[in-house]
């Protein structure tokens, strides 16, 4: 299967300004799942992007850290085989080469990630429910 990316259809159930919403998903977590159905019970259709298919750019993941207002090695899934399998080999202290080493490892990615592009706010859905913060 390709990339799954869909445009965004935004419609926001309380009447404010339409938002631009981005969700880097997995399908196959429950947790990722659950926040999309979250943004879609709440009138959000984001654009849908599968990490797995199609990583984010080094530049992309050095601006989610941003917005997310963490370290980038704070985004590691450190019980990921492939992160246990690289052990000393993952550059937890370089920025660059962390977003490089995960573009190239987008399993090892926190899931799910929800950017409120009109807001500039992003949140992980751990636990789902932390998207209402964005979306409300």
């Amino acid at each position: 299967m390709g990339p799954f990316r869909r445009q965004a259809i935004i419609q926001d159930h309380t009447g404010r300004k339409p938002m631009s919403i981005t969700i880097y998903h997995n399908p196959r977590c429950s947790k990722s799942r659950k926040t999309l159905e979250i943004l879609q019970s709440r009138g959000v259709e984001p654009t849908i992007v599968d990490y797995l298919a199609t990583p984010p750019a080094a530049d992309t993941l050095l601006r989610l850290k941003d917005l997310l207002g963490v370290s980038l090695s704070a985004l590691l899934r450190t019980g990921e085989d492939a992160y246990r399998a690289a052990g000393d080999a993952v550059p937890k202290d370089d920025d660059a080469a962390l977003a490089a080493w995960l573009y190239g490892h987008p399993q090892v990615l926190q899931r799910p990630i929800v950017v409120n592009e009109a807001t500039g706010r992003a949140v992980i859905g751990r636990p789902p429910e932390n998207v209402l913060d964005i979306i409300e």
